[in-house]
């Protein structure tokens, strides 16, 4: 990895004196370099790598030097590493975190992060803009005092994961692409029954997913919730009180059924322990038949696969009725992550490092953030960064290619330009696009809230607890130990007992504070 960096280094280097953004002296926020310490850990790199070649190109155009202060690198658990930090005392200029949202609003107002908000309103020009046209972001990310403590990654486009299935199965047993879930229910039976894949066994798996929370998803079908955004188990909202989805009527409706369809042998005997090869194992293998999955990086098994399978289509299709006759589409990209950047208590430069974060939202740094270096990873043309033969000659995914160059990290606060994602999105994902963009499929989502230290406390003594329960009882029944009919009312009153009326009534305090205007 370092030896590749390295390469680029001296690539970036050569570039001096032709590069289209060597004139942009206006980006510079001091004239002399200056360094900021930086904590900065996600899973999918645990520290902060100041030969990113997107962190040199920063430095060059702003002259802020980023310099490496992350504990924990050894592991890839971003809580971990943030306990770690809180306990040394020592917070470095800049901290970059998964999940940063409830570390910062619970110690920002004791001091450990600075409130941005008069920061940004004088000093940082994109920032105000984007947050002026995006009121409800910024509502999302204020904590209870008023003050916003720091710059989240904010995801770009509308479409996450759709419901995919094989058409050439679904060809070859004379079926018609399912529409409601009674249709889905026959078609994995004849997928389970009918030898589709041809070889003679009753090997085929109807219904898989590579996370087990997406066999969870399909409770949508009987009407029920399993999350209210993009993060598994979450609270949703409905005509403004908050709820949790395992604990309506919908939901145990939804588990009653699916834990008749895995006994019956529609569901992926191993959906909990396959984990996250799943995908590439079934589907290479010829034997999976139906997902719920991810637009891009699902369609591109159509290219992969095509020439070993033959006639293999594996395309999405619209999210099918339920038992109401209600078509959704649970899960959407969510406009605003708890991932992101702030500023530490001590940091002696704050008005040059909420420039440096306003940087990231000015046209050129949006772009260097979501694609590279200009003039080694993308051109500009027609006013749109187009990827070269660099990222998408390799054959490799471009979101690791981009990782390894310190591009799309989301422990940085920056603005997603989902046409990164369009380029590497076959015919077949912008087919499926299309088609959910068409029906209006997706359901507005839960932006998180952000609590006062009374309600923190509330939610802190009950909640873990009470989503493990939930939790193994929901797998528990699935796998048929236990029978949610006969158990529903033990379990609510279990819930109620274990503190979920006193979680409620917190999060829609909170709530109400944060988004009643």
């Amino acid at each position: 990895m370092r030896y590749f960096l390295s390469i680029i280094s001296i690539a970036l280097v050569g570039m001096v004196g032709t590069s289209p953004a060597i004139a942009q002296e206006h980006l510079k926020i001091v004239d002399e370099p200056l360094e900021l310490t930086v904590h900065m850990h996600h899973k999918r790199y645990p520290a902060y790598n100041e030969e990113w070649p997107v962190e040199q190109e920063a430095r060059r155009l702003t002259n802020i030097h980023l310099k490496n202060a992350t504990m924990g690198s050894n592991t890839d658990n971003s809580g971990e590493a943030m306990n770690l930090l809180l306990a040394s005392g020592n917070i470095p200029d800049i901290v970059g975190t998964s999940r940063i949202k409830d570390i910062v609003n619970q110690y920002g107002p004791q001091g450990a992060f600075l409130p941005l908000n008069d920061l940004i309103e004088k000093h940082a020009p994109h920032l105000k803009a984007y947050f002026d046209a995006r009121p409800d972001v910024r509502s999302s990310i204020t904590a209870a005092d008023g003050n916003m403590y720091y710059i989240p990654y904010l995801p770009d486009g509308k479409y996450g994961r759709a419901y995919f299935i094989r058409y050439d199965w679904l060809d070859k047993l004379g079926l018609d692409v399912p529409q409601n879930v009674d249709e889905v229910k026959a078609t994995l039976e004849a997928f389970r029954d009918q030898d589709p894949n041809g070889n003679g066994l009753k090997d085929e798996v109807p219904y898989f997913a590579r996370q087990w929370e997406e066999l969870i998803r399909l409770v949508t079908l009987w009407d029920g919730r399993s999350s209210g955004s993009d993060i598994y188990h979450d609270f949703y909202v409905v005509n403004g009180q908050i709820k949790h989805p395992y604990a309506g009527e919908g939901y145990r409706e939804g588990i009653k059924n699916l834990t008749q369809w895995y006994e019956e042998g529609l569901i992926d005997a191993e959906i909990f322990t396959r984990g996250s090869s799943a995908r590439e194992y079934l589907l290479s293998e010829n034997l999976g038949g139906m997902t719920h999955d991810w637009f891009a990086s699902t369609s591109g098994y159509n290219t992969t696969l095509q020439d070993k399978i033959d006639g293999f289509l594996f395309k999405a299709f619209a999210p099918p009725a339920s038992i109401s006759g209600a078509r959704i589409e649970e899960n959407r990209r969510i406009p605003v992550k708890p991932d992101g950047w702030a500023i530490g208590g001590t940091n002696e430069h704050p008005v040059e490092t909420i420039k440096y974060f306003d940087f990231w939202f000015s046209p050129e740094g949006r772009n260097i953030v979501n694609f590279g270096v200009e003039g080694v990873h993308w051109t500009m043309e027609d006013g749109k960064a187009i990827f070269t033969d660099a990222i998408l000659g390799t054959g490799r995914p471009v979101n690791s290619q981009l990782y390894e160059l310190g591009a799309q990290l989301h422990a940085r606060g920056y603005f997603q330009d989902y046409g990164y994602e369009i380029q590497w999105s076959n015919e077949y994902a912008l087919e499926g696009i299309a088609l959910y963009d068409e029906g209006d499929y997706l359901i507005d989502q839960f932006l998180g809230v952000a609590f006062s230290e009374d309600e923190q406390k509330v939610y802190d003594k009950y909640w873990t607890s009470l989503r493990t329960y939930m939790l193994e009882r929901q797998q528990a029944w699935i796998l048929g130990t236990g029978d949610v009919e006969a158990d529903w009312d033990d379990y609510n009153s279990d819930l109620n007992s274990m503190g979920l009326s006193d979680v409620l009534a917190a999060m829609q305090s909170a709530y109400d504070r944060q988004y009643g205007s």
